[in-house]
């Protein structure tokens, strides 16, 4: 059997499943998974049988994905994620935080402790363009196209596992990917009942705590379970406060041939604003400060509203029906259904009558025309669908034909809720109401081919439909639609049972966010990827390296400047690339000690940037993109004498980065490297508590001044010096924790 074999392995596992009860009447067995289910939403996973040519389990929920994760039979890149390597981290901090070791991965957190809106970037792209999908269904906001983990606190807690495709991957779901693919796995079911509390505290107050539950296989058919979870922190950053509530509910049906899951999760969030960022010379003399609400009293106090915060609720339900029908065909149907609504509110201080629709009034014989007032921005919003894949397998060959249709309604509007100068107004009036409405509709064909025993060919084909309507002040009337076809096409040379190589071209179209239509009539964008791989395998040893070619045609690039409610902002820059090498190891060092290193090197141009200074145009050259250092390493090395212990130090060097497009030096980015130290001890007991896990984490163990984000900006000053035009630059910085750590506990009954 070859070394990369995870078709065969799932042909033999439904070859076993169609010889005990082939003759079962599907429908009959579904509709008895829904009555039992009832109300009850959740979500499970199988029994996990031993790969015995990798050491790894199979996780056979795993094809609840398939028609979006790859494997190493495809011409992909990509890197796993499993519950086993998060779990000694995982103490309260967010998902992207606990994949910042990955290859070509950058992290970064407003609130500068891991906890609150952290995001991620893979390959120099942003969240925006990290394509994420859970259990196939789609994440990502259907607007900003960006994900927002502080929706779903401890939702690692919930993971089984994680696949990050770098570049444009296999298609999948939701909107196309640009930098990466994020596919995530839910929990997995369990055959024996259980009970788990966890609690951990740190540094800046932080306080996180769940409890977790199985009923086990009842009747070897049906499993419930779930999880509570509440995380408190005040952040490094000044006031940058979170208050997380998430939750986590499945259910499960399974037989021989039959898996039906229903699932219910999400999340509350109130979280204190710090995306102001500061200065260059509060970098220096108060990396802490935080400007969002302040404001100035009557008596010329400097104060801070209280409650200059985020508040929103996020609620996800996706009900999955898998079934085997026999040796060679399966399928999956899932339909699923996200509601959102919350808002941001905010102290204005001295804001226009007019930005609101109101009078001047006159007080005291003046006439009045600002105020200080306390607004709310409200998103209330509904994204629903469904998605479909039928897998045929056989001895040479896999083909998945899939896709998917979602409609996202959202309604954006804005509310007074005070203001010390009322004019005509009342309480709750909404000086804006917009609405939104986009549809995605998405169907794929991918086949891989085995033309012998060494060589495959691999083939992927979508077609993408995409409507957009919007008529809000910021976009402006907004009624776009776009069709996108993106083909696929590799090939993998098995050289031996440890070498693999491969090589892949792929296609991407991708439209524009909705605050792309805030800089005037965004440009969708392509993109060109080439991916050349190659993958060795032994007990000991096992290396991933990769050269890729992204050659993008009027890519949206960030410009390094943020929006009035912080969102980043982009616009179309012609053509531009990134060019990269990335490895990526595991090394079996000795019985105690392993070492995973990892590096990426690249070279990301804008090709002949123009821009305007002091009033000239100019063609810069190839300038470098934004947020795409040219280096970026990750490095864990762990030590594990017996199954008790395991010690870790893992560390991450970021080279120095742009946070514009003209080369600036004000805009630059310093790089960095930052040491953590993890440690994880299971107490195994006899008795009513069958284990106590101990876990530590010191992030940043030797206090290096981190700054893992920023945004930088221009203006031209034509007012100063009447007649002339000066380009003035500034820019805004999010620094990070020193020295900081978290401790747990898991009482496993």
């Amino acid at each position: 059997m070859k070394l990369y074999s995870i078709i065969q392995k799932r042909a033999v596992l439904g070859s076993l499943r169609q010889s005990q009860n082939n003759n079962r009447n599907h429908f009959k067995k579904i509709a008895s998974a829904l009555a039992l289910i009832g109300l009850s939403v959740t979500m499970s996973a199988q029994e996990e049988p031993i790969d015995s040519l990798e050491g790894e389990k199979v996780v056979l929920d795993e094809v609840l994905v398939q028609g979006v994760r790859a494997t190493k039979e495809f011409p992909i890149t990509f890197s796993d994620l499993d519950k086993v390597e998060i779990a000694p981290r995982n103490l309260g901090q967010d998902i992207p935080i606990l994949m910042n070791f990955m290859p070509a991965v950058v992290t970064t957190s407003d609130a500068g402790a891991g906890i609150g809106y952290t995001s991620i970037r893979v390959r120099g792209s942003d969240a925006t363009r990290v394509n994420v999908t859970i259990n196939g269904i789609p994440y990502n906001d259907a607007e900003s196209q960006g994900t927002f983990w502080v929706n779903m606190p401890d939702f690692a807690s919930s993971t089984e596992s994680l696949q990050l495709q770098r570049g444009v991957g296999t298609s999948t779901n939701g909107a196309g990917a640009f930098g990466a693919s994020l596919n995530m796995l839910t929990d997995a079911f369990s055959e024996e009942a259980y009970a788990r509390i966890s609690s951990s505290v740190g540094s800046f107050n932080t306080l996180r705590s769940n409890v977790k539950f199985s009923t086990g296989l009842m009747n070897d058919h049906v499993e419930f379970s779930g999880r509570l979870s509440r995380i408190t922190s005040d952040g490094y950053v000044d006031r940058a406060s979170s208050e997380l509530d998430g939750y986590f509910l499945q259910g499960v049906y399974n037989d021989d041939n039959t898996l039906v899951k229903a699932l219910l999760f999400g999340g509350h969030e109130i979280t204190y604003q710090a995306w102001n960022g500061i200065t260059a010379d509060q970098l220096v003399n108060d990396r802490t400060y935080n400007s969002a609400g302040e404001y100035t009293d009557d008596d010329g106090n400097i104060q801070y509203y209280e409650n200059e915060v985020d508040n929103y609720k996020q609620d996800h339900f996706q009900l999955h029906w898998y079934e085997t029908w026999n040796a060679a065909w399966n399928t999956h149907l899932a339909v699923h259904y996200t509601r959102g609504r919350g808002f941001f509110e905010q102290y204005r201080e001295d804001d226009d009558f007019a930005t609101y629709g109101l009078e001047p009034l006159t007080v005291n014989g003046e006439l009045v025309e600002t105020t200080d007032l306390i607004r709310r921005r409200w998103l209330d919003n509904d994204f629903y669908g469904a998605i479909f894949s039928a897998t045929y397998n056989n001895e040479n060959l896999e083909l998945i034909m899939g896709g998917g249709y979602n409609e996202y309604k959202g309604d954006h509007f804005g509310e007074i809720i005070w203001a010390e100068f009322a004019s005509n107004s009342e309480i709750r009036d909404r000086y804006y109401d917009d609405n939104s409405t986009k549809t995605d509709f998405n169907v794929y064909t991918k086949a891989n081919y085995r033309l012998t025993d060494q060589w495959s060919l691999f083939g992927d084909l979508q077609y993408r439909g995409v409507t957009y309507q919007a008529n809000g002040e910021d976009t402006g009337l907004v009624d776009d639609t776009f069709n996108f076809f993106n083909p696929k096409a590799g090939i993998t040379f098995d050289l031996n049972r440890n070498n693999n190589f491969y090589f892949s071209y792929a296609r991407a179209n991708r439209e524009p966010n909705r605050n792309d239509y805030e800089n005037g009539s965004p440009k969708p964008e392509k993109l060109n990827d080439f991916e050349l791989g190659w993958r060795y395998v032994s007990p000991s040893f096992q290396l991933n390296t990769n050269v890729y070619y992204m050659r993008y045609k009027d890519q949206l690039v960030l410009t390094g400047e943020l929006n009035d409610v912080g969102a980043p902002l982009r616009s179309n820059v012609g053509d531009s690339y990134r060019l990269g090498l990335e490895i990526d190891a595991n090394v079996r060092l000795s019985r105690t000690f392993q070492w995973r290193p990892n590096i990426a090197l690249s070279d990301n141009r804008n090709i002949d940037f123009f821009f305007e200074r002091d009033g000239v145009l100019q063609n810069l050259g190839n300038t470098r993109i934004a947020y795409s250092p040219r280096l970026i390493a990750g490095n864990i090395l762990s030590y594990q004498p017996n199954a008790n212990l395991q010690v870790s130090v893992l560390s991450k060097f970021v080279g120095e980065q742009y946070m514009g497009n003209i080369d600036s030096d004000n805009s630059l980015l310093d790089s960095y490297t930052q040491t953590d130290f993890n440690v994880q001890y299971t107490i195994n007991m006899n008795s009513f508590v069958k284990s106590i896990e101990i876990s530590g984490l010191v992030n940043n163990i030797f206090d290096a001044d981190i700054v893992s984000n920023g945004y930088f900006f221009t203006f031209n000053d034509d007012f100063s010096n009447p007649g002339t035009v000066t380009t003035v630059e500034g820019a805004g910085y999010y620094p990070q924790a020193g020295i900081n750590f978290l401790v747990g506990a898991t009482i496993n009954f």
